[in-house]
């Protein structure tokens, strides 16, 4: 169904700063996403902290053998219940003109960091001109680049022509900041796939809506 762009929120969080987009009017931008998460490694080029070992595994202690159990009440309740359907990512619209898109999309990344989102956790997919550290990386070699999106250690930036290639992370970002409307039809469905809890779509509501609202 079409998105209202009202005054936009990211969910699990507070208000923002404003951010004013290249039209001269003063556009919300929304403060992101969940509470506390582990602190975000610093961006790109910089290694990130050590993940943990994982706990041993326990062993249990062996003890005098228990006799024949009656019927457990609640296994036929629990084989009856119905299998739980993954979340439908929760969908946030900022309003911004294409030429403004690719700054909403940047502000929104910089405020998911700041709220203690990791890094690796968000991707972020242009429909127009790539980002420009796509656009660098890409210099040194496709290998090179998709490296780094198999590490999943950074923020991860793809043209929307590619970004099919890009494994789901919790947080997705799209900057319709240009293309046709083909590719901003392909690209946000796509994306609504990649995304594990939160969408953030930063365009022309009205294009926005009209793809979104027909494809989910």
């Amino acid at each position: 169904m079409p998105l209202i762009p009202e005054e936009p929120q990211i969910h699990e969080s507070a208000q923002g700063p404003r951010a004013t987009p290249a039209s001269g009017r003063t556009a919300p931008t929304p403060r992101p996403v969940p509470g506390p998460r582990p602190a975000a490694p610093p961006r790109p080029g910089r290694p990130g902290p050590l993940r943990p070992a994982p706990p041993a595994q326990r062993t249990g202690v062996a003890g005098p053998k228990p006799g024949p159990a009656g019927p457990d009440p609640t296994a036929a309740s629990a084989a009856s219940a119905p299998a739980s359907t993954p979340a439908t990512p929760q969908i946030q619209l900022i309003p911004a003109p294409a030429d403004g898109a690719l700054d909403a999309a940047e502000e929104a990344v910089d405020l998911l960091l700041e709220s203690g989102r990791a890094p690796g956790d968000v991707l972020v997919i242009t429909t127009g001109e790539p980002h420009p550290w796509a656009a660098h990386e890409l210099s040194f070699g496709e290998a090179s680049y998709w490296a780094q999106h198999d590490a999943r250690d950074d923020v991860f930036y793809a043209d929307a022509a590619v970004a099919d290639r890009a494994a789901s992370r919790p947080v997705v970002v799209v900057a319709v900041n240009g293309g046709s409307d083909a590719t901003a039809a392909t690209a946000l469905p796509l994306a609504l796939t990649r995304a594990g809890a939160l969408l953030i779509v930063c365009g022309d509501p009205q294009q926005i809506n009209s793809v979104l609202g027909a494809g989910v």
